[in-house]
């Protein structure tokens, strides 16, 4: 055998444990998501693995605390928010683009229902997680308002702080029955006010 071949058979076990390792902890990201929407903070790391299809030992090495897994969920969706903003960069309609974003927003919001109290206590101990979330997601929105200004089809006396607000007060009534049905409605509502043709 060469010593290429050796050295290529050597490098096999050492490259699946961290594909397996990559897979495993993007299943607990998503069964993490679902189990923490539905159950509230009060959902056990034993459902987010049982979800995952993995043993809570292996759920503990990638996340060693509630906290720290429920961070991780909260940044992979601000990810998947600023991925998303990318896209909708290329949409040929950007009123639509800035709809479909909000709308993802919502969204957002809604899967964290279930989640509020223990990103509260997350948020306290690393009070910079929020803040640098809000700050990006006014970036990204800026940069879909920005780009409906100067296609002419929206007024430019609204601000990436306004966009953000309005979400902030219509997701506050989250607590009511149907409230995303609701919220959705008066985005659209939002969004088409902020037409030239409506000004």
């Amino acid at each position: 055998m060469t010593n290429q071949a050796a050295t290529s058979l050597a490098e096999r076990p050492a490259r699946k444990p961290r594909i397996d390792a990559q897979r495993n902890h993007d299943r607990v990201l998503e069964a993490a998501k679902i189990v923490f929407s539905a159950g509230g903070p009060d959902a056990s790391l034993e459902a987010v693995a049982r979800q995952a299809g993995v043993g809570i030992g292996t759920l503990y090495r990638h996340f060693p605390t509630r906290e720290a897994l429920f961070e991780a969920v909260y940044r992979r969706e601000v990810q998947q928010l600023a991925d998303l903003a990318e896209q909708l960069m290329e949409q040929p309609d950007p009123v639509e683009a800035l709809r479909r974003w909000m709308h993802a927003i919502v969204e957002f919001v809604a899967t964290k229902k279930g989640m509020l109290a223990t990103l509260a206590v997350a948020a306290q101990s690393k009070s910079d997680m929020t803040a640098l979330s809000s700050e990006r997601l006014t970036r990204m929105g800026g940069r879909l308002l920005d780009r409906a200004v100067a296609a002419g089809t929206v007024r430019a006396d609204i601000s990436p702080e306004d966009l953000l607000l309005t979400l902030v007060g219509l997701c506050s009534i989250r607590s009511a029955p149907g409230w995303k049905t609701n919220v959705l409605r008066l985005v659209d509502v939002f969004v088409d006010g902020m037409r030239r043709d409506a000004a």
